[in-house]
């Protein structure tokens, strides 16, 4: 027996209609979806990268001494990681620590110009030394944009600086990232100055980081917070307050570091030497360094500041070598001097044993 099949009962027109709008908005949420589900995933990770930065990136560095590989990573990493600013909140605390690091790289690709063109002068080589010049001042340039870049991160975090309103540290860290940047903003100007260039940086920013220094226990961060207010009070004209002796206070400042391991008050200290043409002084703070490096290790907290204080010791030692010798200072020799007196040696007649 032959069986017929029935087609299927047609739906109710309504209900057809109905089912198709359905459909309609079904996947019009999957296609629009897609770039609502893709910014939750960048948010997400974005936030991830940042906590972990700030969180376990910055504190492994600072352990480092490795300054060359945490200049490199700075340089790499920071479009990266400030791109997340895009799809969730600025990353304005761990790029203090970014921009200050990348500034430094393009600061001691300074250095290096300023010795070559030094040298190129001892040589008469007027020509060369014209273009090491150029080349230096075009690094410090860079290096003032990203300080200052920095210090803008700085405030839109912590807030304007202003000792009478100090803002609230969630931990040690982010008060470390407070006098990061701090040292940013002197540094946009001191690199901005060098460069004769004009990039925006504000040029009362040396007195409002004396200021805000207030917000530091001096005690705690090695006698840097007083190192560095005090090299403002002897760098900026009527910035010394009555009473104070701003080397006195750097001399303090030094063999706090020196106790802390943590000698980045000693470059400060030699800051202020060179601006006030004090050479005996600066000799004097070079040794000091030089000594104590040998004599206390580095804080293995904070091993990276200690190991970027010894670079710059290094380099205003470097410079001073180079300007009298033709050549950098000599391994092994820091705290040594090329018109120091040479060690006598005794001597013993042999034909008095004969």
């Amino acid at each position: 027996m032959t069986h017929i099949l029935k087609p299927a009962s047609r739906l109710p027109h309504g209900l057809v209609r109905f089912r198709g709008a359905v459909s309609a908005v079904f996947v019009g949420v999957i296609l629009s979806g897609c770039g609502v589900v893709n910014n939750m995933i960048y948010k997400t990770t974005g936030d991830v990268m940042q906590g972990f930065s700030r969180n376990h990136t910055v504190p492994y560095l600072l352990e480092s001494e490795d300054l060359a590989m945490g200049c490199a990573m700075s340089e790499a990493t920071a479009p990266l990681l400030m791109s997340f600013g895009r799809v969730t909140s600025e990353p304005d605390q761990l790029a203090v620590m970014l921009y200050l690091s990348a500034g430094g790289c393009a600061e001691e690709q300074a250095r290096e110009h300023e010795l070559a063109s030094l040298g190129a002068l001892r040589a008469r080589n007027a020509e060369q030394a014209e273009d090491a010049m150029i080349r230096q001042k075009r690094a410090l340039s860079l290096a003032a944009k990203r300080y200052h870049r920095g210090w803008k991160h700085h405030n839109a975090f912590y807030g304007k600086p202003d000792a009478s309103e100090c803002p609230g540290f969630d931990d040690d860290l982010g008060e470390f990232i407070y006098l990061a940047g701090l040292l940013s903003g002197l540094q946009a100007l001191n690199a901005e100055i060098q460069s004769t260039s004009s990039i925006g940086v504000p040029k009362n920013i040396g007195s409002t980081v004396a200021r805000a220094t207030s917000c530091l226990e001096n005690d705690k961060w090695w006698g840097a917070p007083m190192a560095l207010r005090a090299t403002v009070w002897s760098m900026i004209p009527g910035a010394l307050p009555d009473g104070e002796d701003p080397f006195q206070r750097l001399d303090i400042a030094d063999e706090q570091g020196e106790e802390a391991g943590v000698r980045i008050s000693h470059v400060f200290h030699a800051i202020a030497a060179q601006n006030k043409g004090d050479h005996e002084r600066l000799r004097s703070v070079i040794r000091s360094h030089a000594e104590a490096i040998d004599e206390t290790p580095a804080n293995e907290e904070w091993t990276f500041v200690d190991a970027m204080a010894t670079q710059m010791i290094v380099t205003i030692s470097d410079r001073m070598w180079m300007e009298n010798t033709g050549h950098r200072t000599p391994t092994g020799k820091l705290g040594t001097f090329w018109d120091d007196e040479k060690e006598t040696v005794e001597t013993m007649d042999l034909d008095d044993l004969l």
